[in-house]
């Protein structure tokens, strides 16, 4: 009998909108994962997925029906070469977990996503990006080796040099190549937990896009837009553009810069500040509420602004402050919806904002970003480009139809929606949106013969029968 944690579980993504059911395996060491896999597949009918935080809003890590490896435990930092700038660490270690013991060490990641509590493994699953992909690439970029366990049970060291078509291909292949067990990045030196920022405030979606194009000399950039507005201040937005802030530029007389070099790393494994509470009314959260707080949130910007200086946490994670913020949309949860469009493509991301005025879609957050070039594996999201990723609630009359129309520009002019976050794609739009589908597949069936790696998004969006 196997002596791995197990228990039948409802899991559903940070979205809430598809649950299902599967049994749960949590083994409580790296010795236990080749264990957990085995018992698995004995037992399981259909296949297995790991699992991380539960942090992708669709349905990447449920397998209905058949098992789920929840890896969460396995959350130790192995090795730390402060010398070499490399960090090796399990795949349920946090974000923000690797960020507190780097700081110690007057370091930090490189690449990180809008929360940190991310783990390592579902980093690499869905090549996670950050503001500063225009600069340095996403995630994919800094991984400089992965230890992954097949279904097979064999455990096997990838490099970019040794085996790169499947190290690639499992930067961002989902889960769907194997199972991670840990892994080395790329670190950097962090001089201070501070940025310094410069905003503009714009009055509407043309000025928006006018300082977006402008060209980007600065490490970070990202655009909170309104697309609740209406007429001509639709997508007014508030531009923030910056770079590390230097230790010799922060007012050290005010205790500022020894206070945050202290408080830094606690700060990002204290837990949020507020927590939503369980069956929150999600009539709450409407569109007179969310104007209103984009008329407040606009307003009270600046309407130019140089070198403000913003504390690293906030900055990064704004949402991570409150805890459990998903459950904000009430019981129907929401949907998170991001794509790329190339660029070159202006013409028809204008078009997808055109569309998103014109069916008014009850858009409650907007961010828009630039991408750089296109890199890392067969399935990696981003591309060089524009990306926007709005949240919307997941009961929103006719919200099906209207996705599915941002769908067909977007899959028109070579871009593609992010699966990690995806809960409703069509299948038919796979291939062409991930034109190297093929690739991908063919590492899959080297190290997953029999198709045992599965998950509720491979089914939904026809990954397994693109395999088959």
């Amino acid at each position: 009998m196997s002596a791995v944690s197990s228990s039948e579980r409802s899991l559903h993504g940070w979205g809430r909108t598809a649950p299902s059911t599967a049994r749960v395996l949590r083994p409580a060491s790296a010795v236990e994962v080749p264990e957990a896999v085995a018992d698995a597949l004995a037992t399981a009918s259909d296949g297995l997925i790991p699992r991380g935080a539960g942090r992708s809003y669709g349905d990447a890590a449920q397998n209905a029906g058949g098992a789920v490896i929840d890896m969460t435990a396995l959350d130790r930092i192995l090795a730390l070469d402060r010398a070499g700038l490399r960090l090796t660490a399990q795949a349920g270690v946090t974000i923000a977990q690797m960020m507190a013991r780097l700081a110690v060490e007057g370091l930090t990641l490189p690449v990180v996503p809008g929360t940190s509590q991310v783990t390592l493994g579902g980093a690499i699953a869905s090549d996670i990006h950050g503001k500063n992909h225009h600069q340095d690439g996403g995630f994919a970029r800094h991984v400089s080796a992965i230890t992954l366990l097949t279904p097979g049970g064999e455990l096997l060291d990838l490099t970019p040099e040794t085996n790169p078509d499947l190290f690639y291909a499992t930067l961002g292949g989902l889960g769907l190549t194997g199972i991670v067990t840990e892994a080395t990045l790329k670190v950097e030196p962090l001089s201070a937990p501070w940025v310094a920022e410069d905003s503009d405030r714009t009055s509407g979606l043309a000025e928006t896009l006018e300082i977006m194009a402008m060209e980007e000399s600065h490490r970070y950039s990202v655009a909170w837009l309104d697309l609740l507005a209406e007429g001509g201040k639709f997508g007014r937005a508030v531009v923030g553009r910056a770079n590390p802030l230097p230790a010799s530029e922060m007012p050290v007389s005010s205790g500022i810069l020894h206070a945050s070099r202290s408080r830094f790393p606690g700060v990002l494994v204290n837990g949020p500040t507020v927590e939503v509470p369980k069956r929150f009314p999600g009539a709450l959260l409407r569109h007179s509420s969310i104007r209103a707080f984009n008329e407040l949130n606009w307003r009270k910007a600046p309407r130019s602004e140089r070198g403000r200086p913003r504390a690293l946490v906030p900055y990064f994670f704004p949402l991570d402050a409150v805890g459990q913020w998903n459950r904000l949309y009430g019981s129907a949860g929401l949907v998170q919806y991001q794509f790329v469009v190339p660029s070159g493509e202006e013409a028809a991301l204008e078009r997808c904002f055109e569309l998103i005025q014109r069916l008014r879609l009850p858009v409650f957050l907007a961010v828009f970003k630039r991408f750089g070039d296109q890199f890392g594996g067969p399935m990696s999201f981003p591309l060089n480009g524009w990306t926007l990723a709005i949240d919307l609630p997941a009961d929103a009359a006719g919200l099906g139809a209207a996705l599915d129309q941002l769908d067909q520009l977007v899959a028109g002019c070579g871009g593609r929606v992010y699966l990690t976050k995806d809960a409703r794609l069509r299948p038919e739009l796979l291939r062409t949106m991930y034109p190297q589908l093929d690739l991908f597949n063919q590492q899959r069936s080297l190290v997953d013969p029999d198709g045992v790696l599965r998950s509720d998004l491979a089914r939904r969006v026809g990954l397994l029968e693109h395999s088959a």
